[in-house]
């Protein structure tokens, strides 16, 4: 942690020219000197001037489209500091030590800094040292933070991962509740709440608990184009894991994720004995170990992360090249976040994802024993089924995706879906007979079973159990034959997903019959399903496509470059005592790499190299550049 004195925190913006700029020029100068970048993107420029006119905003912007500027540059314009909440110790240390590498004057409150450090934090932010301060809502809430914020003019407040706020969002913290006493203490100070995730109910629920009554809704597009989607029904998803990564993401960083802890260990042992350097991320870990773990993702190229959702807030790297879940999340909030965290960089990366009938039953198990209130459970069990819907639907991902944020678009040509549109089948003679089934067990045994025994009777198996019970006599026993059980099972996981079947978890995740089935049973109504499915053993929809080349292979000159960069920035982090990614990102060092600039002009004209990042490391840049030529 940095240690503040007042040499620490002189300024670092270059005198002005003659005339006093306005504070939209200067909000400009602030992103192309300090930030490193030639222009503003998306609705970053109107949120910006809106906040530095002193009113409040509601931010709603993907991951990776620039949300920490919409808040950073107001708090570096207007008079006064700025307070950024954030829920994340890893959060708010990522940001600082970035800020402190451009040269901005940022700082954190957080329990994991010594005493020492937090007064040396405090008395830095009681003279002014401090242009932009990172804590927990925990701890701004104490009457001690309180006092302390009192004593500077304060800028701005940013509130991050607003979503959290919201009861019905998919990450909610009750501390979040007490934040909207900011606007009852500095209430002509603008505050700014930004997520990258919410549905028009969180949105609601945001303005709400935050007093956000009066703010301007800045609503970007959810959609993340260099994203592919790609989602695959489960036939030996460690194979299919194992294949997808090989196939179109060799060598590459990614994120794989997994609902339990073991088998993150399993999946991790798998990917290395396939030649997949993987690494495990969960709980069950040691901080040390951790800690380590996170490092070495951060830091090399080729990592693959088998994680739990523990794993992701927080985490700036850009170059994440695809993040695949091997379970299916509970919910589609969730997984734009998780999916989110790959292609930051805007090159391209796939979000893969597999899924099948025990990650529902599993879920549905976790909501129904959880100790949460009737209106939460059934909240979740309709995030649950939007998910299973998406999964199971015939539309283009992006176009099911956006739609449940409220966002309408068109076939993307860039998912599974569109790539192999997939064609419907008349399901209704495969659906009574399961219908029947359960029907059947139901009304003449008052029994109900899962999954397994039901498609073992559609197959005729004279297991222990259907003998014993007589189960044999049942006159849909082995009727489905021209289905294998892997089949059954698509068929079943449809049938859930258009709402005909429910699970009863009580029951120990028996199958039960909703009132939209009866129609079917009695032949007043046709189901439709997509693809037809087929009596093989070819179960799964993904068909891997020829793998993509790496950079090393597309630019193998622009690659020595860019390792020779990589090592140059590993000794000059030593000496700076900094993570290598502060002085430069992997991203800005493919682009140097590719550039190959000769003088400082062309070096500044890259994105991500700033005034104070050309003045510090721009010569020894173009020496390393140059040393290459010379060999």
């Amino acid at each position: 942690m940095t240690d503040f004195t007042s040499s620490d925190y002189q300024q670092t913006i270059p005198d002005n020219s003659e005339e006093a700029p306005t504070q939209v020029s200067h909000a400009v100068r602030i992103l192309q000197e300090k930030f490193g970048y030639r222009g503003f993107r998306g609705n970053q420029q109107d949120i910006i001037n809106h906040l530095i006119d002193g009113k409040d905003a509601v931010v709603l912007m993907p991951t990776g489209a620039g949300k920490s500027l919409c808040y950073q540059i107001p708090a570096l314009v207007r008079p006064g500091s700025g307070v950024v909440i954030s829920p994340l110790i890893a959060l708010m240390q990522d940001q600082v030590q970035a800020l402190q590498g451009l040269g901005i004057r940022a700082a954190c409150l957080n329990s994991s800094m010594t005493w020492e450090q937090i007064q040396d934090t405090e008395n830095a932010w009681s003279r002014g040292y401090i242009d932009l301060l990172y804590i927990a809502p925990e701890r701004l809430l104490t009457t001690r933070a309180l006092n302390l914020l009192k004593k500077v003019p304060i800028s701005l407040f940013a509130i991050d991962e607003a979503h959290c706020v919201s009861q019905w969002g998919h990450d909610f913290r009750p501390e979040y509740l007490g934040l909207n006493e900011l606007a009852r203490l500095w209430p002509t100070v603008p505050r700014v709440a930004l997520t990258a995730t919410a549905t028009l109910e969180t949105r609601q629920d945001i303005a709400d608990r935050l007093a956000f009554n009066q703010a301007k809704y800045f609503v970007s597009s959810f959609d993340r184009p260099n994203i592919r989607y790609e989602v695959v029904e489960k036939d030996n998803v460690r194979t299919q894991l194992m294949h997808f990564i090989s196939e179109n993401h060799h060598g590459e960083s990614g994120i794989v994720y997994c609902l339990t802890r073991k088998k993150c260990e399993v999946i991790a042992e798998f990917l290395n004995k396939q030649g997949i350097k993987a690494l495990a991320y969960h709980a069950g870990l040691d901080a040390q170990t951790r800690a380590k773990h996170q490092q070495q993702f951060l830091y090399e190229d080729d990592l693959v992360m088998v994680a739990t959702i523990a794993f992701g807030m927080g985490i700036n790297k850009p170059d994440v090249r695809f993040v695949a879940h091997v379970d299916m999340p509970k919910s589609i909030e969730g997984y734009y976040q998780e999916t989110g965290r790959a292609g930051r960089d805007g090159l391209p990366a796939t979000a893969w994802m597999a899924f099948g009938l025990q990650d529902v039953l599993q879920h549905r198990k976790m909501i129904e024993s959880s100790n949460a209130e009737e209106v939460f459970k059934q909240r979740a069990r309709e995030q649950l089924q939007a998910m299973l819907s998406y999964c199971e639907s015939s539309l283009c991902r992006r176009v099911a995706l956006l739609a449940y944020f409220g966002q309408s678009s068109h076939a993307c040509g860039n998912c599974d879906s569109c790539d192999r549109p997939m064609s419907t089948w008349n399901a209704t003679i495969a659906a009574q007979k399961i219908l029947s089934t359960i029907y059947w067990l139901y009304r003449r045994y008052e029994q109900r079973f899962g999954a397994k025994y039901i498609i073992d009777i559609l197959l005729g198996k004279h297991t222990d159990r259907i003998d014993e019970f007589a189960h044999y006599k049942l006159s849909t026993f082995g009727i489905g034959k021209e289905y294998d059980e892997a089949t059954w099972q698509s068929i079943m996981l449809q049938l859930m997903a258009q709402g005909y079947l429910n699970v009863d978890i009580e029951g120990y995740s028996t199958l039960t019959l909703t009132p939209k089935s009866v129609p079917v049973l009695k032949g007043q109504e046709s189901v439709f399903m997509i693809q037809a499915p087929s009596n093989t053993s070819q179960k799964s929809r993904n068909i891997m496509p020829v793998r993509k080349k790496t950079f090393e292979e597309q630019f193998p000159q622009a690659s020595v470059r860019y390792h020779q960069l990589k090592q140059w920035r590993e000794q000059e982090s030593q000496k700076e005592g900094v993570e290598p990614q502060f002085i430069f990102t992997d991203t800005t060092l493919k682009y140097i790499a590719l550039e190959n600039p000769q003088t400082l002009k062309a070096l500044a004209n890259i994105d991500g190299i700033n005034a104070y990042k050309l003045n510090r490391f721009g010569l020894l840049v173009l020496h390393e550049l140059n040393s290459l030529q010379v060999n």
